[in-house]
């Protein structure tokens, strides 16, 4: 028999035509939404000559056609003789007793249908309201998507394949009980680097580090002699601060401070640069004073104060100052070591300034001699403790030194020998006084196209280190130490500790302030910072 739309007419009896009263083609859908198919080639009389088919040709049209396929289902289960659908007692006879599945029973075989459904879609393609956690990271950096996403590939977000079922999207997890921890933002522009970090906090004292960005931009090059920022250098921190601005504006920061330092704070044309940087891209950056930067230093290595130090001498080598804070903790430590602060003191040279006055790339013992007896002019001028006060007594043991700066690190990378800097084995490292001396003396005895083909200095470094190990020499030769704590970590992680405990992010005994909401003058503040 011929269909005039669809060609061959599939036969009308059989198993698949008993609830197919309405003449439709296809047969009952099974468990996991597709249609079981038929053989076409099954005729009436093959069929009912089959074992069994006899309960079916038997059954009464109207009962055959009318029926769901799920009371079918149903009554075929309920062969077995646990249970019987009012429709059993009619045909096979009288005396059973007619038991209704109960409401748990539908709902449990619902729930296992589910959980099959759920078990064949784990591959499915993202509806609209999902995003891949790859695509999201690459939107929150201002980014494209990862080449294989389906954004990259071709293949639309959302889009429904054939033959698949179109789902709700489903919301992200989070974490019950508490919302996600808020941002906060860092950003540095020294006088040879422009530094970010975006963090979120999490234990009392710490911080997840979410994004984070460097550039060595050398701000401060040629201002010793001319006084202001050349053109070429407003121009590479302008580029790097595009590429920070980008980076703040793809996340929801719950407050951000930005600072300038010693080249802006020390130029003729430090402020109309700054109003630059706000016109070209968006970011308002504060000039802070020495005294700030030097707090600012000593709240980033609060964490690398051990509990029995009884004093310390943090540094801070920048690239044009030296900050340099003397810290008593006696017996009541409180909260913010920056309160613990004696002394302090910020001299006006750095590796920038240095190596430029006195050549940065050819340095002789000689030369390194002289930078290091500047440095020790500048300190004599320094009112401070003796060291012997310092340091408890003769033993030393509650003293030592704390260094934040690229110098330190730098001989820390050397020291252990690394194939390429790596900031997990370098902070926090210990160095002894011997330890240090022989990698200044290691760094002298090389040339400048060793000390660029070294991982952890590289040639935008090369010239500037021994800058360093001039300053930091001067500072040992001043306070004389055993041993010395490296600290990777500076103003950032400073302004990063500060806004957190001022917003109370690590107070465990009330709810956060992110918590209760985020008032006017608080996003206001952030803004402006």
């Amino acid at each position: 028999m011929k269909d005039p739309d669809h060609g061959e007419k599939p036969s009308e009896s059989g198993a698949s035509a008993a609830g197919r009263g309405d003449g439709s083609k296809l047969g009952p859908r099974n468990g996991k939404g597709k249609r079981k198919r038929r053989k076409s080639s099954a005729t009436p009389s093959a069929i009912a000559s089959q074992p069994g088919a006899a309960g079916l040709a038997g059954r009464p049209a109207g009962e055959n056609d009318a029926e769901p396929a799920r009371k079918r289902k149903r009554r075929r289960r309920s062969k077995s003789g646990k249970q019987q659908t009012p429709g059993a007692s009619a045909r096979e006879g009288g005396g059973v007793q007619l038991v209704e599945p109960t409401l748990g029973e539908r709902k449990g075989h619902k729930r296992n249908k589910k959980a099959r459904h759920r078990r064949g879609l784990q591959g499915r393609p993202l509806t609209s309201g999902e995003r891949q956690p790859t695509q999201q990271r690459a939107a929150d950096a201002g980014g494209n998507a990862r080449s294989g996403s389906p954004a990259s590939s071709g293949q639309t977000v959302g889009q429904q394949r054939p033959g698949q079922r179109a789902e709700q999207p489903r919301t992200p997890h989070v974490a019950t009980g508490e919302p996600p921890a808020p941002l906060y933002a860092a950003l540095d522009l020294g006088t040879n680097n422009c530094r970010l970090l975006i963090a979120q906090p999490t234990r009392p004292g710490q911080f997840r580090v979410v994004d984070a960005f460097s550039r060595i931009v050398r701000l401060g090059e040629g201002l010793g002699a001319s006084g202001r920022l050349s053109d070429e250098a407003m121009e590479r921190a302008v580029e790097a601060l595009r590429i920070c601005a980008l980076k703040l504006g793809a996340r929801t920061i719950r407050r951000s401070r930005l600072i300038a330092t010693e080249a802006a704070r020390a130029a003729e044309n430090g402020e109309n640069f700054l109003e630059r940087v706000a016109s070209e891209t968006g970011l308002e950056l504060e000039i802070i004073n020495r005294e700030t930067e030097a707090r600012l230093a000593v709240s980033g290595c609060s964490s690398l104060v051990d509990r029995e130090t009884r004093s310390v001498v943090l540094f801070d080598i920048g690239g044009g100052s030296s900050e340099i804070a003397v810290i008593r903790i006696g017996d009541s430590r409180s909260n913010r070591l920056a309160n613990h602060i004696t002394h302090w003191t910020s001299l006006p040279v750095g590796v920038v300034t240095l190596s430029e006055r006195h050549g940065g790339q050819h340095v002789t013992p000689a030369s390194f001699e002289a930078m290091v007896r500047e440095v020790e002019g500048m300190l004599a001028r320094f009112d401070s403790p003796p060291v012997e006060a310092l340091a408890n007594g003769a033993s030393g043991s509650g003293f030592h030194l704390i260094g934040t700066s690229g110098t330190v690190t730098t001989l820390a990378g050397v020291h252990l020998d690394l194939p390429r800097y790596d900031r997990r084995r370098v902070d926090g490292l210990w160095l002894t006084d011997d330890e240090v001396s022989a990698m200044q003396a290691r760094l002298l005895s090389w040339d400048f196209d060793a000390r660029a083909a070294n991982p952890c200095i590289g040639p935008d470094r090369a010239d500037l280190v021994l800058a360093g190990c001039a300053i930091l020499e001067a500072i040992r030769r001043r306070w004389p130490s055993t041993r010395m704590r490296v600290a990777d970590r500076g103003l950032r992680e400073g302004l990063l500790t500060d806004m957190m405990a001022d917003d109370g992010a690590w107070r465990r005994s009330r709810p956060r302030r992110h918590q209760r909401g985020t008032n006017a003058s608080g996003s206001q503040e952030g803004n402006k910072a």
